[in-house]
């Protein structure tokens, strides 16, 4: 069932959304060769912390710390420990945020250091991919719109998106419906309504879309060992079209 949220609804899951942008732009701009993943962790819950919300994804379904940190082919669910950064490696960091009941999601992949085009070229097309999608997060738009655009957008560059992970509503639960896939036909899907909070997160593969589960229970990474890219905005669908209730200014520049 997908649950609408009023307008105050709505407001208190920005609240949560502003926290989630705040500390990843905080995080993006401390990613450095030599930096731990376990430090991007502590930072994060000092900056969460410190505006009164919670980190939402420790103990979540007993994920064991309070961000996702996913290096070159982890595509998500990284868990932060001792892993060094460094140079020419990609980050995708991911963070929830509860604060006075309501969530908030978002997501994106950083550089560290100086990268290659191959590396520039996914980050820059995973996030443009996701700009798309969100474009079409719309009144009288099907979520299949969303999915398509999305599709559309990496397959032009002859990226993957991953087909085994998926975006979802979210605001009063981490995790609510709908299901929201990175790949399908425009036209289809349940139709989008005012009051519905999406998660859009693309999750991109230079190499093949197949992926798999590390023995750890949590790392998802590329089947081919490919780098993959991470981008998810926090989306309330309002009546005159999508509002981004989550931003990341510091993240990789887009392309057109």
């Amino acid at each position: 069932m997908i649950r609408l949220k009023t307008k105050e609804q709505i407001a208190r899951i920005t609240e949560s959304c502003i926290i989630v942008a705040d500390t990843l732009e905080a995080l993006g701009r401390i990613v450095e060769p030599g930096l731990s993943t376990i430090e991007l962790d502590r930072w994060a819950v000092d900056l969460i912390k410190a505006r009164k919300g919670v980190p939402a994804f420790k103990d979540y379904r007993g994920f064991p710390a309070n961000i996702c940190v996913s290096v070159n082919e982890e595509v998500v669910h990284g868990i932060p420990g001792g892993r060094a950064l460094v140079e020419g490696d990609i980050v995708s960091i991911d963070v929830g945020v509860l604060k006075d009941g309501y969530f908030g999601d978002g997501a994106a992949t950083f550089p560290v250091g100086e990268i290659s085009e191959e590396a520039q070229t996914l980050l820059e097309v995973t996030q443009l991919s996701l700009m798309k999608g969100v474009e079409k997060a719309t009144p009288d738009n099907h979520l299949g719109d969303v999915s398509h655009s999305i599709q559309e957008c990496v397959e032009r560059f002859n990226l993957s998106v991953v087909r085994d992970l998926v975006g979802h509503g979210v605001g009063l639960e981490m995790h609510e419906d709908p299901q929201i896939p990175n790949y399908g036909k425009a036209g289809c899907g349940p139709l989008l309504v005012e009051g519905m909070v999406l998660a859009i997160e693309p999750m991109v593969n230079a190499g093949g879309w197949e992926v798999e589960t590390l023995d750890d229970r949590w790392t998802v990474v590329t089947k081919d060992r490919s780098l993959s890219a991470h981008f998810e905005h926090t989306v309330a669908v309002c009546e005159n079209g999508a509002r981004i209730l989550t931003q990341v200014e510091s993240a990789a520049p887009r392309r057109s």
